[in-house]
């Protein structure tokens, strides 16, 4: 039994040693398949499963990594291995699983949160805002048409870093001296090659055009090739007389340049100790004219950079003298990686990737664009050109204006895993015929509900007014200065432990509610400008709601404010562009009309909330508090001008009756008018409680007359908050209103 278990464990010891060796030296698949054999023998092993989850992510197979990384969380909780849980969090957003990503950088959070400066504790603040952004945005999708090249371009290999000049699409692909049908390299155990005895062949190569999309007769352009080092990243000066680009041993790469005569690349030599920082990386040149002038865009992590690689730019004089390299600043560059940049000049943009501004998964394609003396917010491409894996390396092709960029997506060609390799794609504009109402509407709905937060008592404190000068852009500016304030009383009395958990809670709710509210409400602002712009008579529903810390009287006034703040900010935005259809004077009929509910705290079944205001912490500082002060952009629907449909105009569509004595009788009329030009056909009216009874005063009401609803309420045996919604089904669009009624029973 002993010389058994003796053997056994010299096996399972030399296994996880190889498998140790394959993954230093980059031999991933290999790797992998020998932690495999030794999880057969111990699959119980946090270390094992770590390091099974390590060769998994860095060969790309995500969904696996995603498994492992979460087997090694649950069995420690990030006690000994804490990047556990950021790599979990990662790996779910690579794999587009946003909500479950959400959660996991939430732990993060949790779990460096003695790191306040660290790098994990930014990138889980950065991942949420990502992951908040992605969760809409993936719903909407480009004009872009996406497709792989084909032909002998495309290979089992990585391809990346294409490139156009002349008839000749230049890219750079990546082989391995020892790699065979089965994509393995050193399939045998006991002969284990040292790192220096394996070549890996990262390369330029260049392909012929035989058509607009398709390239043939691949070659590698051996002119720059240097044995022993990886040669990346070509890129043609804009006079065709040089060739720049990366050769790296390792990490260490420089950038190089050749002269380029008679098709040959030779004299290459160094850019020099300016470009090339001596200690730092600089890779993936790309030279353009910029305005008129010379650059070239470059990477580097060399001194005053913001985070891993930068982009950054130097003007180029009489093709050899290069300027002090200037970084294009913290709107583009950020702690995480910028890189591959690409300047188009016919429409004055920068392309670049990065894996830190809001995408979809690993790295996304972005654009920016010059902004008087600094360059603009990049904006990004958007499915399906950009996908929840690495989308790199974005370039024009001058013929034909197509945008070619490399990705690690599901179905590229590989024979290893579905994400492992990059391949080369196109994208073109797909010109749609203009879209109906019915999809623009949609479109615009996808981007509901937008939720907007408030602190106590905002706007106009202690008022009894049910409307406000303030706009919500100016509430919400003092709101996000109180963070500070509102983590000092959420966190007021607890532990050291429990009070950073507190901060990091509050912390978070600003992050993911407060100010994602102001990014929605901007994104929806800005389509529903262009809707109306068409001249659609469009009605927005919006709701209100309060924390129950006044009297329930005082809050439907004060959501009233806060709904009415909401107004004045489409009223001033940009120069007052929404005044026309708000005050319905626009030539093309494109109107804009409000239906407001104020709820007051109704909806609120929170027990948390306290309602007492010498209890601040529960009854205004606290999360649950917070997320009760809000108004809701509910929805958007057209109002048709044509006779399809009758109108229903209502005065008033909510009424609260405050507070009553349990078995009050209450009743109240809602009146409204058909401002239509077809008869209004009144169906069923329902209620949510038998309790609550309706009666019209008719049930076909002509266009330009009105009529009315009378609510008849018993509160016998009920108590405290109620609110009930009727729906009256007619021949309205969408097929009926909405009224409520509420109150307070005690």
């Amino acid at each position: 039994m002993l010389l058994s278990f003796s053997a056994r464990s010299q096996t399972y010891v030399e296994i996880v040693e190889y498998a140790e060796e394959q993954s230093a030296i980059g031999d991933y698949y290999d790797a992998i398949q020998w932690y495999k054999k030794a999880l057969a023998i111990d699959s119980s092993s946090v270390e094992l499963l770590w390091k099974y989850a390590e060769a998994l992510r860095l060969y790309k197979d995500y969904e696996s990594a995603e498994f492992y990384y979460w087997k090694v969380y649950s069995k420690e909780y990030a006690k000994i291995y804490k990047l556990s849980i950021f790599w979990l969090a990662t790996m779910q957003k690579y794999n587009g699983r946003y909500e479950e990503s959400l959660d996991s950088w939430f732990k993060v959070r949790k779990v460096f949160k003695t790191e306040l400066d660290g790098f994990e504790m930014a990138k889980a603040k950065q991942e949420i805002t990502s992951c908040l952004w992605a969760q809409k945005a993936i719903e909407d999708s480009t004009d872009f048409i996406v497709k792989p090249i084909e032909g002998p371009v495309s290979s089992q290999d990585s391809e990346l870093a294409p490139s156009f000049f002349g008839d000749h699409l230049y890219f750079t692909a990546m082989k391995a001296d020892s790699v065979g049908k089965d994509e393995r390299v050193n399939p045998h155990l006991p002969e284990v090659k040292k790192q220096e005895d394996i070549e890996y062949s990262i390369q330029i190569h260049k392909a012929e055009r035989t058509s607009d999309t398709t390239f043939d007769e691949v070659t590698a352009l051996k002119d720059v090739q240097e044995k022993g080092f990886n040669t990346a990243n070509g890129s043609f000066s804009p006079d065709g007389k040089r060739f720049y680009f990366s050769r790296c041993k390792g990490n260490d790469c420089n950038i190089f340049v050749g002269a380029v005569q008679d098709g040959r690349i030779s004299e290459i030599d160094s850019l020099g100790d300016i470009i090339n920082e001596p200690g730092y990386m600089a890779t993936m040149p790309h030279s353009a004219l910029v305005n008129g002038k010379e650059v070239l865009f470059f990477c580097s992590n060399m001194n005053f950079n913001y985070g891993g690689l930068d982009i950054w730019m130097s003007e180029v004089k009489n093709g050899n003298q290069y300027s002090l390299p200037k970084s294009l600043g913290e709107t583009i560059n950020s702690r995480g990686n910028e890189i591959t940049p690409y300047y188009d000049e016919s429409f004055e943009r920068l392309y670049f990737s990065s894996d830190w501004h809001e995408g979809f998964g690993g790295f996304d394609l972005f654009f920016t664009q010059k902004d008087s003396a600094d360059w603009a917010k990049p904006m990004n491409l958007g499915v399906p050109v950009n996908s929840t894996y690495n989308d790199t390396y974005p370039t024009k092709d001058p013929k034909t204006g197509r945008l070619y960029f490399s990705s690690n997506r599901i179905g590229v060609n590989s024979a290893k895993s579905p994400t492992c390799c990059n391949d080369l794609f196109s994208a073109h504009i797909y010109e749609p015929p203009p879209p109906n109402r019915f999809e623009s509407l949609a479109d615009l709905n996808k981007k509901l509900p937008v939720v907007l937060y408030f602190h106590n008592d905002v706007p106009e404190p202690r008022s009894q007014d049910t409307t406000t000068l303030q706009n919500y852009t100016s509430t919400y500016v003092k709101y996000r200065g109180m963070e500070e304030q509102y983590k000092k009383e959420y966190s007021a009395g607890l532990t050291d432990d429990e009070a950073e958990d507190a901060k990091i809670d509050m912390e978070d709710f600003f992050l993911q509610y407060v100010e994602q509210g102001v990014r929605d409400l901007e994104e929806f602002t800005r389509l529903l400008i262009l809707e109306l712009d068409k001249g659609y008579d469009i009605e927005m529903t919006i709701r209100g709601f309060a924390s129950p810390l006044a009297d329930t009287d005082y809050n439907v006034k004060l959501t009233k404010r806060r709904i009415n703040s909401l107004r004045n900010y489409l009223r001033e935005y940009e120069g007052g562009v929404f005044q026309k259809y708000i005050n319905k004077f626009a030539d093309n009929g494109g109107r804009l009309t409000f239906n407001a509910i104020p709820y007051g705290e109704y909806t609120s079944a929170d027990k948390l909330i306290s309602d007492n205001p010498n209890d601040e912490k529960n009854s205004v500082y606290s999360r649950h508090a917070a997320l009760e002060r809000k108004i809701v952009i509910q929805s958007v629907s057209f109002v048709y001008s044509d006779s399809v449909y009758a109108k229903m105009l209502f005065s008033n569509q909510q009424h609260d009756f405050g507070y009553v004595q349990p078995g009050t009788q209450l009743e109240n009329t809602f009146h409204f008018t058909n401002t239509g030009d077809k008869d209004l056909e009144i169906g069923e009216i329902t209620s949510e409680c038998t309790c609550v009874k309706a009666e019209l005063s008719k049930t076909v009401v002509k266009p330009g007359e009105s009529a009315s609803v009378k609510i008849k309420w018993d509160t016998t045996g009920l108590s405290g908050i109620k609110i009930y919604h009727l729906k009256i089904l007619s021949n309205v669009s969408g097929g009926f209103k909405e009224i409520s009624v509420s109150t307070h029973i005690r």
